[in-house]
């Protein structure tokens, strides 16, 4: 019986027997189901399409349309290609706002921290008693240095913590690098009898050691060049160490002050006993105590650390006993043993006078009494 649809004769001879047979083993897995004929790119023309002369017969789905076999093609383009255009367009006004913005505050490239110049202060204190005289060993033993340590040991370093940026061993480099400084520019011989700087010079920040030269050079109370603003120097005419074992004693503390950026503060007094630099030579019992104050901001960057260097910031100095009629900006000229009270004040300064007047001009202390109490007995020295 034939099946409807086979033709009136049968199946010719030669031909496959059915669709089974006509399909190759190459398409049997493909389903050219709904989805799959959705998303052809190519589309067959319509039959009334396909009469017009050189028509071909399919043609290519564009993206931006919706048409599809379920959906008319039109003019307007589809939601997919909408969505795709609203996309494209933000992109691109994205892109041109950064153009403009760009032209507009073009990036600056970012510089390294700005070094400041030392803004120092130096108060000489006057005596208000003679200043008494005895050896070194029994001068130390009856005044408030008696329980201060001698050299570097009396520089001790705070317990180290870490900080929000830097690590302890940052830390621990730049409190190093203040004790340092303390010790060569307050303890170092040379430095204090006026024949070196250098030591000094090389813990200093590059930016500043021009300042540095001219402050040693050519010395000034302006504020800023004062050679006793640096270091601890004495003028090499009026005296001389007389125990080069100086007593010390102070705090360090630092603090983190920007994310690239420490700071260490010291606070120390310094003791030196001294004796006249001219006549004849001292008696044993000529020397006298010179006490001197300084607190100091020291100021360390990323690179100054790697480096193992400072930046001297500020510079608080008080000195005696000190005649204050005597400007300390180039070196300090200790009151010796014997010296009576002084009772006159600094220089008197014009200001209708031309020039660059002493900004610490006005600037004295006096010296309280017990920093320079007689010792009451003789103390044998130490064997």
């Amino acid at each position: 019986m034939a099946v409807p649809g086979d033709p009136p004769d049968g199946t010719p001879e030669g031909i496959g027997g059915g669709d089974e047979e006509f399909r190759s083993d190459e398409y049997r897995s493909v389903v050219f189901d709904e989805d799959f004929v959705r998303a052809a790119r190519l589309q067959e023309y319509s039959a009334e399409e396909r009469m017009g002369e050189h028509a071909r017969a399919v043609r290519s789905r564009s993206i931006w349309s919706g048409a599809g076999p379920s959906r008319p093609r039109t003019g307007a383009p589809g939601r997919g290609a909408r969505q795709g255009m609203v996309l494209v367009l933000l992109i691109a006004v994205a892109f041109a706002a950064a153009v403009y913005m760009g032209l507009r505050n073009p990036a600056l490239p970012q510089g390294e921290a700005r070094t400041e110049p030392l803004s120092s202060t130096v108060v000489p204190l006057a005596p208000t008693t003679p200043v008494p005289g005895g050896r070194p060993i029994d001068l130390y033993a009856a005044g408030p240095a008696a329980d201060y340590r001698v050299g570097a040991a009396g520089i001790t370093l705070p317990a180290v913590r870490r900080t929000t940026h830097f690590t302890d061993a940052q830390v621990v480099t730049a409190l190093s690098v203040a004790k340092d400084y303390l010790v060569q520019s307050s303890m170092d011989p040379d430095v204090l009898a006026g024949a070196a700087s250098r030591p000094v010079r090389v813990l200093l920040d590059p930016d500043q050691v021009a300042q540095f030269d001219r402050s040693m050079t050519s010395p000034s109370g302006d504020g800023h060049h004062a050679a006793t603003g640096w270091l601890v120097r004495f003028d090499p005419g009026t005296a001389v160490l007389a125990d080069s074992r100086v007593r010390v004693s102070g705090t360090l503390v630092f603090d983190e002050v920007s994310p690239d950026v420490l700071e260490v503060f010291t606070d120390h007094t310094f003791v030196y006993a001294v004796r006249p630099a001219t006549g004849a030579p001292a008696a044993a019992d000529g020397a006298s105590l010179f006490t001197v104050r300084r607190e100091l901001r020291l100021r360390f960057d990323r690179e100054d650390l790697a480096v193992r260097r400072a930046e001297l910031v500020t510079a608080y100095v008080m000195a005696g006993p000190h005649d204050c009629a005597t400007d300390p900006a180039a070196g300090f000229r200790p009151l010796l043993a014997g010296a009576g009270p002084t009772t006159v004040g600094p220089p008197a300064s014009d200001p209708y006078a031309s020039g660059h007047p002493r900004r610490t001009a006005g600037l004295c202390g006096v010296l309280a009494p017990t920093a320079s109490t007689p010792p009451t007995q003789p103390v044998s020295p130490a064997p």
